[in-house]
C-alpha cells in the first residue's frame, strides 16, 4: 500500500492510500476537476508525491450560465 499525495504546485489537493501508483501522463479527476499527472516522485518507501496539472476554469463563462438559470418573475 502506498500513500499518494496529489500536489498542484505546493498545494496538497488530496491524500490517498492506494495499492498502485499513477503513471505520468495519466488522466485524473480530483474534487470534480480534470487533470493530468506531470511527474511522480518517491519520497520514502511508501510515500509518493504526484504533481498534477489541473484544467483552468473560466469563471466568466460560469457566471453567464448561472444568470440563464435564474427563475423568471411572474
Amino acid at each position: 500500500m502506498f500513500t499518494v499525495y496529489y500536489l498542484d504546485g505546493r498545494n496538497v489537493l488530496l491524500n490517498q492510500l492506494r495499492k498502485s501508483v499513477p503513471n505520468e501522463g495519466e488522466e485524473v479527476k480530483i474534487k470534480g476537476r480534470k487533470g493530468k499527472v506531470t511527474s511522480v516522485t518517491a519520497v520514502e518507501e511508501n510515500k509518493i508525491h504526484v504533481q498534477v496539472e489541473l484544467e483552468s476554469v473560466n469563471k466568466a463563462k460560469l457566471a453567464a450560465e448561472a444568470d440563464k438559470k435564474k427563475k423568471k418573475k411572474r
